[in-house]
């Protein structure tokens, strides 16, 4: 059993160097090393496979079990703190607290911007992990937390029970790697950070969250049994203690005038920290306390969150680059010096339009002011100072074909409406392609700009054209991935009329539109016959959308496209109509993050049944889909007394 033996010690090995890394911050090997030893173990693994356990360093990194996401009842609500937006309100609230209990020390920690979990060790095991939810049920994403490195499989506290909670989130390096590859493979791209880690924890199989690189930093000790805490802080030592990998730095201050300044410090160095934070939390410190001052219904009164104003920076701007979107639009983007905003390096804005700029009065040379909206899109919001009297002006013809450009009755929009664009024709492809579209897998955005250079896509027909040596020959790819994106394009010919007329790329006919325009029609060519008076009629349509659709079809070269798509085999015939279903004659309305599915899928299931979907809350809705971080259609649909329903309930009306 020498083998075995080895085995073993690599295992051991390989969790002492994670805890370095991820705990101690003080690595052992280079990565490298690291990226080794975890290859030998495999490699192990695989031809003895009975020798692997739930504490094997594979599992505990990229294991492959899938997540039911099942509910967790929380035994201690895991609550929300009160926003404070200024030093004035600090005050406030210390002296709020004085008034309950008298002068208290406080702890000053930062505020992870991420996903709120829970963690739960029996006798030093890690045995459950689940999400904030509503604060009293959460699900259970035991299987893709045990991937993250910095949680421990074990820890040495010999305890009945120690529940402690944290914050998920993504570094932005993991954020920038996670983007480049959504980015090559034409995935979807995450608006931030936290919503990358927030999407990558609900993954069902616990393999993609590993490859998400996630980590996690402990704020709070929920409750434990076999040992008593007096002190948040000294809390949080301990759970350091125990190879624990809480929040990076927390301070106790002894009065209100130095939490101030460490909320201020804490604000200073947003710049220089590798993940977001969104505000600094101040906690009152004594438990005993804590507990004396209780909680209001939505809040603890013993804590409140410091939420930091946007930043705002000045900057030269260098350049306005012009673009040619893919329904033809033309996209003003500033270019200016990089600056430090909310943690990440900004160089770019968009400028919208001509009316955005003539309103700023912005032009290149001038000394702007660029800020990150939400935290999340920069936006230039001012000129401080200019190097020139007039504002920039948009081209009169389009910077990628000549073409004139026309500005239709209330749009202030500049659109190239040439069909030939080469600037457009890239993104059509790209979209034709999507996921949403045709679904065509393996051709992503990379592969497309190859094919494009290579002149082997001039148009969507072409895609049902090429040849295995066609995309053999490309750069990095080879006879088997040819065939396999054959097998992809000759498979997508089958899919749903609509589909194929969300993958046109018609300007204002989106996927819903299309499976609306499916169900009115029974193919192709009686789309191909209808008026604009017919298109207008289409529920869920009216003139605007009536026009653009049928302005499209007008098109000689519209035409021709779907008459060569016909030619090459995609289907033009309408799904055939779905008869009554257990949702027939109700809406509903999807918000927030569900627990399981996507929003797609769940209206997927919905349209299945029978049902409709609505982007918006009205008296006609049925009900309201909400999951965790529903927002404003939530609170409208509780106004207007609509029944809002979770997804468990959601599956029980579909009888499952």
């Amino acid at each position: 059993m020498e083998e075995h033996t080895r085995y073993l010690e690599l295992c051991q090995l390989a969790e002492e160097y994670g805890r370095r890394y991820y705990v101690e911050d003080d690595p052992a090997v280079s990565d490298y090393e690291y990226d080794q030893l975890m290859a030998e173990i495999k490699a192990i693994e695989a031809a003895h496979p009975e020798w692997v356990s739930a504490s094997s360093p594979t599992q505990h990194v990229g294991g492959g079990a899938i997540n039911t996401f099942a509910s967790v009842p929380h035994k201690v609500k895991m609550e929300s703190l009160q926003d404070v937006f200024s030093i004035d309100e600090l005050y406030a609230f210390d002296a709020r607290v004085k008034a309950a209990v008298g002068p208290a020390a406080y702890s000053v920690e930062p505020k992870i911007d991420g996903l709120s979990v829970s963690l739960e060790y029996e006798h030093g095991r890690f045995v459950r992990g689940s999400t904030r939810g509503d604060g009293e049920t959460g699900e259970d994403v035991t299987a893709n937390l045990a991937t993250i490195r910095s949680i421990p499989a074990t820890i040495p506290a010999d305890l009945p029970l120690l529940e402690v909670r944290g914050e998920v989130y993504m570094s932005h390096a993991s954020f920038e790697k996670l983007m480049a590859a959504q980015l090559a493979s034409g995935g979807k791209l995450p608006k931030n950070p936290r919503n990358a880690a927030a999407g990558s924890l609900r993954q069902k199989d616990a393999r993609v969250a590993a490859e998400r690189e996630l980590d996690i930093f402990l704020f709070n000790v929920q409750q434990a049994e076999g040992v008593t805490f007096t002190s948040h802080v000294a809390s949080l030592d301990q759970l350091r203690a125990w190879g624990l990998q809480t929040l990076p730095f927390y301070t106790r201050c002894e009065t209100i005038e130095e939490a101030v300044a460490q909320v201020q410090r804490i604000g200073e160095m947003r710049d220089t920290l590798d993940f977001d934070i969104d505000g600094a939390v101040i906690k009152v410190d004594d438990l005993t306390l804590r507990r004396q001052m209780g909680s209001t219904a939505k809040y603890p009164k013993w804590a409140v969150a410091f939420k930091y104003p946007p930043e705002e920076k000045p900057t030269t701007l260098l350049d306005i680059e012009v673009s040619v979107g893919r329904t033809g639009a033309l996209t003003p983007t500033a270019v200016f010096e990089p600056v430090q905003l909310a943690g990440t390096t900004v160089s770019r804005a968009v400028l919208h339009n001509q009316d955005f700029i003539n309103a700023l009065g912005v032009n290149v040379g001038d000394t702007i002011v660029v800020r990150k909206a939400g935290e999340i899109i920069p936006e230039v919001i001012a000129v401080q100072t200019r190097r020139s009297s007039a504002p920039f002006r948009l081209p009169d013809a389009c910077p990628s074909c000549g073409a004139p450009l026309t500005r239709e009755e209330d749009e202030a929009v500049l659109r190239c409406l040439n069909p030939a664009c080469p600037a457009q024709l890239l993104r059509n492809l790209i979209h034709f392609a999507s996921r949403d579209a045709m679904d065509i897998e393996g051709l992503g955005e990379a592969l497309v700009e190859q094919l494009v250079d290579a002149g082997r896509l001039t148009s969507p027909a072409d895609i049902y054209r090429l040849t295995k040596e066609d995309v053999a020959s490309l750069e990095r790819s080879g006879e088997k991935s040819a065939q396999n994106l054959l097998d992809a394009i000759e498979k997508s010919k089958q899919n749903e009329l609509w589909r194929l007329i969300f993958g046109l790329g018609i300007r204002l006919i989106g996927a819903k539109a299309a499976k609306q325009l499916e169900a009115a029609f029974p193919d192709m060519d009686a789309i191909l016959a209808a008026s604009k008076e017919d298109f207008a009629a289409v529920e869920g349509f009216g003139e605007i959308m009536a026009d653009s659709l049928w302005q499209y079809l007008s098109q000689e070269g519209s035409r021709a496209l779907i008459a060569q798509l016909r030619d090459l085999g995609l289907n033009m015939t309408s799904a055939a109509p779905k008869g009554e279903g257990v949702l027939s004659g109700l809406t509903f309305v999807l918000t927030g993050i569900l627990p399981t599915l996507t929003r797609q899928e769940a209206s997927d299931m919905i349209e299945a049944a029978g049902g409709k979907t609505a982007s918006s809350v009205s008296k006609k809705t049925s009900y309201v889909l909400a999951g965790e971080e529903a927002g404003s259609k939530l609170t409208k649909a509780q106004a207007l007394g609509v029944p809002v329903i979770d997804e468990a309930t959601f599956r029980a009306m579909l009888g499952e």
